[in-house]
């Protein structure tokens, strides 16, 4: 028995991946940051077996994982920004990047060229250029560069999530009049809200990240959208003790009990990735109970309040990420979205993949 353990189901996620697929355009599947904490070399597996036929990261030492974990063959996409040594990573890699100014373009050329997509900024205000005057320019110049190849025009949605926002209909309008000239390229725009919510947004290929992991990207419940939750986050109960009235538990005494209880303590904490904010502020299912997350979230462990009747032994499972509790729970418990609950998972706690229950191979 391990003290915290997040089991990830690749069999869910090539299930999500065969359901986003149909949606119409190619699937590139996004497993930047480990694959939002789900672990990016099997989740790019799985991904792959369920459809995707793109794989995308934000960073050049993402891109160089997978190809080192033996991923060939696939289109890696870099959307991050690039240093002219990650440039020359990720070339290495044989990933394309992305441009929205000329030194990035000068410093693949300098190495012999590449595959290049160039984005134009459509109202996210980060990376791309706003001016599709000037993406125009950056798109002539890649195809002027020795070596160099255009293979996609590109942008990124700001509010895709929120159904109520017209903005997105404005991004998804001034990008569509400029990536009609680039027909011959692969123009791709949509993340996993876009994918669902608009077929307009579709284009040539589809970036999606939270819905391959079976998250909502609309943050309320992925069975609305036929998508599967992939991860589950389990402690144990260590010890359990009694709380007579006025006792408390944890830094601060930030729970003192009213009437006579017993708690139970179990081994997962922040340094864990399992937020302070959760003070006072979860539900975790012991023995298949929702019991109430009391006292201060520790480094190490957390306090449940069993109840003064509880039959719970030591050694009893507890789940604090699967079954009736989403992460689009926890996510609004902390006031954020689901996948910084997945991404906050620390190192500390173990991968273990399976399929269905069957035990897999990362």
């Amino acid at each position: 028995m391990v003290r915290a353990l997040a089991a990830v189901n690749l069999a869910a996620i090539e299930r999500n991946c065969t359901r986003l697929a149909a949606e119409g355009p190619a699937l590139c599947a996004v497993v930047k940051a480990d694959a939002y904490g789900h672990g990016a070399v099997p989740c790019a597996r799985a991904a792959l077996a369920g459809g995707a036929s793109w794989l995308a990261v934000a960073t050049a030492a993402e891109a160089v994982e997978l190809r080192a974990a033996g991923i060939a063959g696939t289109p890696i996409l870099v959307m991050g920004a690039l240093t002219r040594a990650e440039a020359a990573a990720a070339r290495g890699a044989g990933a394309d990047v992305v441009a929205w100014t000329e030194d990035l373009i000068d410093w693949m050329a300098g190495l012999g060229g590449g595959r290049i997509h160039v984005k134009l900024d459509s109202g996210m205000g980060r990376l791309g250029t706003r001016d599709p005057a000037q993406a125009d320019l950056l798109a002539a110049a890649v195809r002027a560069a020795p070596g160099c190849e255009l293979v996609g025009a590109m942008t990124h949605f700001a509010t895709a999530d929120d159904r109520e926002d017209p903005f997105f209909g404005e991004q998804l309008e001034r990008f569509a009049a400029w990536a009609a000239g680039y027909g011959d390229l692969v123009v791709h725009a949509a993340n996993s809200a876009a994918l669902l919510r608009d077929r307009r947004a579709h284009f040539d290929l589809a970036r999606c990240g939270v819905a391959i992991y079976g998250l909502d990207p609309f943050g309320r419940d992925p069975a609305a959208r036929g998508l599967e939750p992939a991860l589950e986050l389990t402690s144990w109960v260590a010890a359990i003790k009694p709380c007579a009235p006025g006792e408390s538990a944890g830094y601060g005494r930030r729970f003192i009990a009213e009437s006579p209880t017993r708690l139970g303590v179990l081994p997962i904490g922040y340094g864990d990735g399992w937020r302070r904010a959760l003070t006072n502020n979860a539900d975790v299912l012991v023995d298949g109970r929702r019991r109430r997350l009391v006292g201060t979230v520790s480094m190490d462990n957390v306090t449940v309040d069993l109840g003064p009747d509880t039959t719970v032994r030591p050694g009893a499972p507890a789940t604090l990420i699967g079954g009736e509790i989403t992460a689009e729970e926890v996510a609004r418990r902390l006031g954020t979205i689901n996948y910084e609950v997945t991404c906050g998972l620390l190192a500390r706690v173990p991968r273990h993949y399976h399929r269905d229950g069957v035990p897999a191979a990362p």
